[in-house]
């Protein structure tokens, strides 16, 4: 029996197609990678690089180190110690001994006795001391004597003083004043008198006046005599 192939299953007939087919698939992927379009990378450009030196900068304070001093090393011992015989006599000092004998008794010619004042008294101002120079002929209790003394004072400036000096000397009209500042020292004598007026002459005129003043008894400070720092301010007009 004969076998008869189906014509329809003829596969020779598709051969062709399939190449052609094939051809056809290739071309068109070959054309599509062509045409594909590409694209340049682009990179973005950085800055340069800025480096602060300061920034990172760290100054280091290095001190100097003196190298230590060298010392010369020791002379080098001799291997051999020679021995020099000395026949030159050394004669022997002899120290005295400055030991005091007990028996030996110390004569003492004179001693000398010095009072010292452990508290010196220095001056003191009129208007704080305690016991207020007296004037001669003030009498009564500390403030009267006070009061006497300043009232003595002022009437004997007002009985010696030249008043007719300020128009000889043509001073302008007016109030003048003359500072005087004296001391009344520890035995009652007028020391240290400074004056400060308008003129020389007047100044010269107000210390002979109170040179003129007696002589007091003393004042006192805590029952010592000191001396007593006195201001006397002087004041007349001219016309």
């Amino acid at each position: 029996m004969q076998v008869k192939k189906n014509p329809k299953a003829n596969l020779e007939t598709y051969t062709k197609l399939f190449m052609q087919l094939g051809l056809v698939l290739a071309l068109l992927i070959v054309y599509l990678a062509i045409e594909k379009k590409t694209y340049d990378r682009v990179i973005a450009e950085l800055g340069p690089a800025s480096y602060n030196a300061e920034d990172e900068e760290q100054t280091i304070e290095i001190e100097q180190v003196k190298p230590p001093e060298q010392q010369a090393p020791p002379p080098p011992t001799p291997d051999k110690i020679e021995i020099v015989e000395d026949e030159k006599e050394v004669e022997e000092t002899v120290i005295k001994s400055t030991e005091s004998n007990e028996k030996e008794a110390v004569e003492i010619k004179k001693i000398v006795e010095v009072s010292l004042d452990e508290d010196i008294m220095e001056d003191v101002p009129f208007a704080i001391i305690e016991d207020v120079p007296v004037y001669p002929g003030c009498k009564g209790s500390k403030a009267e004597l006070k009061e006497c003394l300043q009232d003595k004072i002022s009437k004997h400036v007002n009985s010696k003083f030249n008043a007719d000096l300020a128009s000889e000397l043509g001073l302008t009209p007016g109030i003048k004043k003359i500072f005087v500042m004296f001391k009344i020292d520890k035995t009652g004598e007028i020391t240290d008198i400074q004056a400060r007026a308008p003129h020389k002459r007047l100044e010269a005129e107000a210390i002979r006046v109170v040179q003129s003043l007696p002589k007091m008894i003393p004042g006192k400070q805590r029952g010592r005599p000191v001396g007593v720092k006195y201001s006397l301010p002087i004041a007349f007009k001219v016309e």
